[in-house]
This record gives structure tokens, C-alpha cells and sequence, in this order.
């Protein structure tokens, strides 16, 4: 697989809550963090997605915006 974004961070999904429409996607990176992905149920299918799998992140975002407390 090859991309023009650069941030792909490789993971193993940790767990997956499944829902009518969408599904939320859980998966831990080498360092013990968690990124969570919303996706289709049909994304989830076609993919094969399960617990304990090896995928990628892929993140693309033209902005990013940081906060602080007042």
C-alpha cells in the first residue's frame, strides 16, 4: 500500500463496538496509544476487520487546532 499521507501509524485493533450504521474502531500502536476510528459497517466487512489484526492509521487533515483552559 502506497500513499501521499504521511502519517500512517501501524496498529492492532483492540477492540471494535459495531453499531446499526457505523462502527467504532479501537487500535493500539506499539507505544501503548489508542486511536479510535468511526467507520461503515460496510467498511468493516469489506476490510475484514477483527481483534487482534494488524492495520494502519491514516491520518490526513489539512488543520489541526489546540486548545488550553483559560
Amino acid at each position: 500500500m502506497k500513499l501521499s499521507a504521511r502519517n500512517q501509524l501501524k496498529g492492532t485493533i483492540v477492540a471494535i463496538h459495531p453499531g446499526a450504521v457505523n462502527a467504532i474502531v479501537i487500535m493500539e500502536l506499539a507505544g501503548g496509544e489508542q486511536i479510535t476510528s468511526t467507520l461503515s459497517m460496510g467498511s468493516l466487512k469489506d476490510l475484514e476487520l477483527e481483534v487482534g489484526k494488524e492495520v494502519y492509521a491514516v491520518i490526513k487533515a489539512s488543520s489541526v487546532m489546540i486548545g488550553v483552559d483559560d
